[in-house]
């Protein structure tokens, strides 16, 4: 059997040190690879199939559409899978926002949504506004503006001379706040930190703020104060500054709500969303804006200076519509909420397994930090590897994982999230602490044998 590996292959792989297995199936939160191995998908590949793996109405919705007709170009045409599934999400979205521009991937979402606050200003008689603030540590996405707003140094080091200038505040992020979230006065945890920013930088100059309501894999399924977003939206609010949630992983009812804002009652002005919106069967994200911000560009130069061959795709938002209307019908949104409360609850033990400093999340997310010393919090040597190690161990055991890495300082820390379908079952979550028990165990013997790692 040929190994699917670089440079073996004619894929040019993501990572090019690694052989793949070939997956030749799924089966709801299960894939299996061709030599019969299981793993038990507890990430849904990137926190995006949250319907699990071949569900057939989506198959069925994705086959539908093709035979009718599967490529329109968005600036002469519309279509009834666009029109109905934007009626459909604009129904589950918060406050004024009902206006929907559906691209492909979330980093292009995200370059939309900055584009479009721009525009707005720009259209407004107040071109001064270009500066854009964001949390640190973030993940916005990888296309130039969206890595620019973006704080994951490893992926900005080879692209810094082509990135634009962002202003950055530090996330809330309690576990690694100097305060470690006790301090109720502590302007980073109250979102204060954005006030100040605002001073040194001149709010006449900021376009936009953007977060991410619960922080994605840079933050390991961190989550906020209750009201630090209602401050966020009241400082933008007082300086003319526009506010954009990126909820392209924590969205889609990942949390809990179908969208994370929800759960602290504020509305942003710009709101961003991919991954579970479609399930993962085709590639599809969108903005969603609401009329204030759209009619001040169709009472100006009338059109969204960004443009996309694969917006609007008519196969891609047929197999959306049957996403969301599955999510609705299977009332999955609401599962979502009760089961995570299981998942939290199952998770929680992990955290006495050696190099656990914390287990957090809200819903079916979740993130489990690995450090070098649980009472400093001191992060684990980057050289080390450790996210990795564990991932590649959890793999061993058919168990798949997200690693992430550098959320400690820029440079060193380890974590890895948790983030199954919305289907998962009880008997799954309890195999999948099982399976993250047995690989941690393996890890740890493979550290210690490499004589790298201290006590704990």
């Amino acid at each position: 059997m040929a190994a699917d590996r670089y440079p073996d292959s004619h894929v040019f792989y993501r990572k090019l040190g690694h052989e793949y297995p070939r997956v030749v199936r799924g089966e709801g939160c299960w894939l299996v690879d061709e030599r019969g191995k299981r793993y038990l998908d507890a990430v849904g590949g990137a926190f995006v199939a949250n319907l699990g793996h071949s569900n057939p109405a989506i198959a069925e919705a994705l086959a539908q559409q093709a035979r009718q007709f599967g490529y329109l170009s968005g600036t002469a045409f519309t279509h009834e899978p666009i029109e109905a599934l934007a009626a459909e999400l604009a129904s589950t979205l918060p406050g004024d926002l009902d206006k929907l521009y559906f691209l492909s991937s979330g980093s292009e979402a995200v370059e939309a949504a900055l584009k479009l606050a721009r525009q707005y200003w720009v259209e407004r008689g107040l071109p001064r506004k270009h500066t854009i603030i964001a949390l640190a540590p973030a993940y916005h996405g990888n296309t130039l503006l969206a890595l620019s707003a973006s704080a994951r140094e490893h992926y900005r080091a080879f692209y810094r001379e082509w990135l634009v200038d962002v202003h950055r505040i530090p996330a809330p992020y309690p576990y690694r706040c100097p305060c470690r979230g006790l301090d109720a006065g502590c302007p980073i945890c109250t979102g204060d930190v954005l006030e100040d920013a605002l001073a040194r930088v001149g709010a006449e100059h900021v376009a936009a703020f953007i977060a991410e309501p619960v922080g994605g894999s840079s933050t390991g399924a961190s989550t906020p104060r209750p009201d630090y977003f209602t401050r966020i939206r009241e400082i933008c609010d007082r300086h003319q500054v526009l506010f954009v949630a990126d909820e392209i992983l924590v969205g889609a009812g990942r949390t809990g709500t179908w969208w994370a804002m929800e759960q602290y009652g504020a509305v942003p002005d710009i709101l961003v969303m991919g991954k579970g919106i479609s399930g993962g069967y085709v590639a599809l994200s969108a903005v969603a804006a609401p009329e204030r911000i759209v009619d001040a560009i169709a009472n100006g130069s009338g059109s969204f200076m960004h443009a996309q061959t694969y917006s609007h795709h008519p196969v891609a938002c047929a197999a959306g519509l049957a996403a969301v209307r599955y999510l609705k019908a299977h009332r999955l949104v609401e599962r979502c909420a009760e089961m995570g409360k299981e998942l939290q609850r199952r998770l929680a033990p992990l955290g006495r397994l050696p190099y656990v400093g914390d287990v957090r999340g809200r819903g079916l997310l979740a993130g489990v930090e690995f450090v070098e010393d649980k009472l400093t919090r001191a992060p684990l040597p980057r050289a080390a590897k450790f996210a990795e190690a564990f991932t590649e161990a959890a793999q061993g055991e058919g168990l798949v994982v997200w690693p992430n890495v550098g959320h400690a300082d820029g440079s060193n820390g380890d974590l890895v999230m948790i983030a199954p379908p919305f289907i998962i079952t009880e008997r799954e979550i309890d195999e999948l602490v099982e399976r993250f028990t047995a690989a941690m165990e393996q890890t740890v013997r493979n550290v210690h044998d490499s004589h790298r790692t201290p006590a704990v």
